[in-house]
């Protein structure tokens, strides 16, 4: 069993890791950056550093999260990121990941890293790294 936190992304139930997560925090500003991907939001600062929004649902390709205020912070690769979701649920023991048993569908496929059941419910367990890539990296 491993602990996920279990969250609300393009109106679906999901899961990541908790271990891969640092905290959970409402995002107040975002400053644009020109010429950034489609699904970085921009830069916000938190705690004296800079973070850099990835906008979870516009790496989806679903388009830009409404109001976002939820965000998930995580360091990957060395460099902090805050993912914007649209609600944050909780820190649940999750059962053991599952390969996947079909297509998880249009802009899911690239960040399904595999299914996990949680509070009686199966959900998928997504790939931190391939939603901050975005889908430019699918293409690539």
């Amino acid at each position: 069993m491993s602990l996920v936190l279990v969250l609300t992304l393009a109106g679906q139930r999901v899961a990541l890791l908790a271990d891969e997560m640092e905290s959970v925090v409402e995002i107040e500003a975002i400053a644009p950056v020109p010429g950034a991907a489609p699904h970085v939001a921009g830069l916000s600062a938190l705690r004296s550093r800079v973070l850099t929004v990835i906008d979870a649902r516009a790496s989806l390709g679903f388009g830009p999260t409404e109001s976002p205020r939820d965000a998930v912070v995580a360091i990957v690769d060395g460099h902090p990121y805050a993912l914007l979701v649209d609600t944050v649920e909780d820190v649940v023991e999750g059962g053991e990941p599952r390969p996947l048993g079909a297509s998880a569908g249009p802009g899911w496929n690239r960040v399904a890293r595999a299914a996990v059941e949680a509070e009686g419910d199966l959900m998928l367990l997504l790939d931190l790294p391939s939603l901050i890539a975005g889908p430019a990296a699918e293409a690539a």
